[in-house]
């Protein structure tokens, strides 16, 4: 696909794959391998995670309405192959972390994405896109989970951090939704948050310890925003400004 037409975004903002049960089969073998080339490269491509993650739900009988959405982040990615991660050798040590939720994202089972990315200073260092386990009855707690999701994650990279004897207290967390932010500091319970499972509670223990804080950010600058859904081609790219996905001249 080296001389297919670029495009300007991985996915559409108006996808919305779902089974496509009517669709003309394609190749299991071939739609596998393309997937598994593409995880292969999330790892330092965090701008495609979130189509790549959708796409890969598909693996067991691929329609083609499912090989096209994979055709085009390889369309994508021919325009972009000087793209990477920057990270600056005089950024600052602060470790701050995003998350997000696209409530209902999933067309088939009607569960939320959750979207997080944790910073060292300006250095994206950690990210995750993933379909949560139950079905969210309102906002509020696909947000909430999406929250204590990324709690883990900052929570694990502070004990590692510990054994290079730097140690945060407070890390803020920002979350563009204020109930999961009330429901994170006071055991409210109310219809939108009494179905939450216990599981995702922890995340008050340890705002009360002070190990972090959820800390409100509009949705402008939200920047996990760009793990939960497609997005149109400024916002995008704006996007990935932030996180410093950046051209690099010296990338061929």
């Amino acid at each position: 696909m080296n001389e297919a037409k670029i495009m300007a975004t991985p996915m559409h903002p108006s996808t919305n794959l779902d089974k496509d049960e009517e669709g003309k089969i394609v190749p299991e073998k071939e739609y596998r391998g393309m997937i598994g080339s593409l995880l292969y490269l999330t790892a330092s491509r965090p701008d495609i995670v979130f189509a790549v993650g959708l796409c890969a739900r598909f693996q067991t009988s691929p329609r083609e309405s499912h090989l096209t959405a994979v055709k085009r982040i390889f369309r994508y990615l021919v325009g972009t192959t000087n793209l990477g991660l920057w990270y600056s050798k005089d950024s600052i040590f602060d470790l701050i972390a995003y998350c997000d939720a696209d409530y209902a994202g999933d067309k088939i089972e009607r569960k939320s994405t959750s979207g997080a990315c944790q910073f060292l200073g300006k250095a994206l260092i950690s990210w995750s896109c993933r379909k949560q386990n139950t079905i969210a009855l309102s906002t509020t707690e696909a947000e909430y989970v999406s929250a204590a999701s990324c709690c883990s994650q900052v929570l694990w990279i502070k004990n590692q951090l510990e054994d290079f004897s730097i140690r945060y207290e407070n890390v803020p967390i920002y979350c563009d939704n204020t109930s999961a932010i009330n429901l994170s500091k006071n055991l409210i319970q109310h219809s939108r948050s009494k179905h939450i499972e216990i599981k995702h509670h922890f995340i008050r223990d340890h705002v009360n310890k002070k190990e972090i804080e959820l800390i409100f950010v509009d949705t402008d600058n939200q920047l996990a925003d760009i793990f939960t859904k497609p997005l149109v081609e400024d916002r995008f790219n704006v996007l990935k400004e932030k996180l410093k996905i950046i051209q690099n001249p010296n990338i061929k």
